[in-house]
């Protein structure tokens, strides 16, 4: 399935462990958000299933938001290697997304 991001620190200690993880910024009052949320990680566990998903409720944890600056939801960061690699904010295609996500995946995995 996937894990909430708690705090900062449990944030960057996730970019630090993780060759590629996929950050996805929410709140539970976003309903496209709880639409796309699902659509996403089966995506991940299809064809990328290195690719850990996290979620990150911007109300929860606006210093998260701030050091990404990420301000409006829902909006997708793919990090490879600790580096911001993708980002991806409001229409979101999944198509558009699996095919940003491969090139990077397959050099590293």
């Amino acid at each position: 399935m996937y894990k909430t991001v708690k705090n900062l620190d449990e944030f960057n200690q996730i970019l630090k462990d993780n060759l590629g993880v996929l950050m996805y910024f929410s709140n539970e009052t976003c309903n496209v958000c709880k639409v796309l949320k699902p659509q996403i990680i089966k995506m991940l566990e299809e064809k990328y299933p290195e690719i850990p998903f996290y979620y990150v409720d911007m109300s929860e944890t606006p210093e998260i938001s701030a050091q990404t600056q990420v301000f409006t939801i829902p909006t997708i960061i793919v990090y490879f290697d600790g580096k911001e690699t993708i980002k991806k904010s409001r229409h979101i295609g999944l198509a558009e997304l699996a095919e940003s996500i491969r090139r990077p995946y397959e050099m590293i995995f």
